[in-house]
């Protein structure tokens, strides 16, 4: 069994050189690495070829697409199982390799991914997002799950992930030129071909982001118009439906440890999260500037609005 681990950059220097380390403390360490990063104007470089097992790539920076890009690391890695991290992921100890692989036992497991724990320093909020979307109990999902668990069936995240490669390659990869959530496309094609997805709740990272209101809204308006471009897939499942549930889980915690001004800005951040969702899921009523005003993916926009022919594209 050989083990390809795959690291997407830019700007990495504070962190890549750790994560390096990490991994090749692992009990199972990857055969190769390959770090495949976005024209880095920092170190990221220099740190990543001092060490023997990386394999160091460059793309252009306004050519990065969240499926194409990955898709062409995958393809030049050569393992039996392929795992993807983020820069900004660090393994919480040195099982994790080898816990996020155990799933794959079971040979119908496409794709496994971990659980993601908050940074020391993250907001209370952050932390309590985290434990709702990462609980601490795995689960294997298949097309069974969809009725009760709805778009969760499909979640699933490539800060942390790992592909079996023949199931990788018989659905034929990531799909590209792709807008966001790459990873639960992927996740949803494997579901929908009969495979299985596992959540490995084992296999931790330390991951968080304490994003800005304006950054939650890019973020979610790009959600709602990759829902929409792919509502063929999805087919009439309600992402908002999962983000109540957790509005309702996560503010009577934030109410019950008194973190009163958290709770009102998680009530503001989660009204920011739909509204955003809301618009990009009508992208088509938008003009292109406003789009490029409201999108976190301006590369993606410009390559859509530059193919006239796109039956995707808002009509201006």
């Amino acid at each position: 069994m050989k083990i390809s681990l795959i690291i997407p950059t830019l700007n990495a220097e504070k962190e890549i050189d750790r994560l390096l380390q990490s991994l090749n403390r692992q009990t199972l360490p990857p055969d190769e690495v390959i770090v495949i990063d976005s024209q880095s104007e920092d170190n990221t470089e220099r740190i990543c070829r001092s060490y023997e097992k990386v394999t160091f790539i460059t793309v252009e920076r306004s050519g990065f697409d969240h499926g194409g890009t990955r898709d062409d690391a995958f393809r030049r890695s050569s393992g039996d199982f392929v795992l993807f991290l983020t820069q900004d992921a660090l393994p919480v100890d040195e099982q994790y390799v080898e816990r996020l692989l155990l799933p794959f036992r079971d040979e119908s497991v496409a794709m496994a991914s971990g659980r993601q724990i908050a940074k020391e320093d993250a907001s209370e909020r952050e932390k309590l997002t985290r434990k709702f979307n990462y609980p601490p109990v795995s689960r294997i999902k298949t097309q069974n799950d969809i009725p009760v668990l709805g778009i969760k069936t499909f979640f699933a995240s490539n800060v942390c992930s790992a592909y079996c490669r023949s199931a990788y390659m018989q659905i034929g990869g990531f799909d590209f030129p792709l807008l966001t959530d790459e990873d639960l496309l992927i996740a949803a094609r494997f579901i929908r071909k009969g495979y299985k997805v596992a959540y490995c709740a084992e296999a931790k990272v330390f991951h968080s982001h304490d994003f800005s209101l304006k950054q939650h809204f890019a973020r979610n308006f790009d959600i709602g118009a990759f829902m929409k471009m792919n509502a063929h897939v999805f087919q009439d499942i309600r992402a908002t439906r999962e983000g109540l549930k957790m509005v309702k889980r996560i503010l009577p915690e934030l109410l019950k440890k008194r973190h009163l001004l958290q709770a009102v800005y998680y009530c503001c951040e989660s009204g920011v999260k739909l509204i955003a969702y809301l618009l990009g899921f009508h992208y088509r009523r938008w003009s292109r500037r406003w789009i490029l005003h409201c999108t976190s993916n301006k590369n993606f926009w410009n390559r859509r609005f530059a193919v006239s022919s796109s039956k995707d594209l808002p009509l201006i």
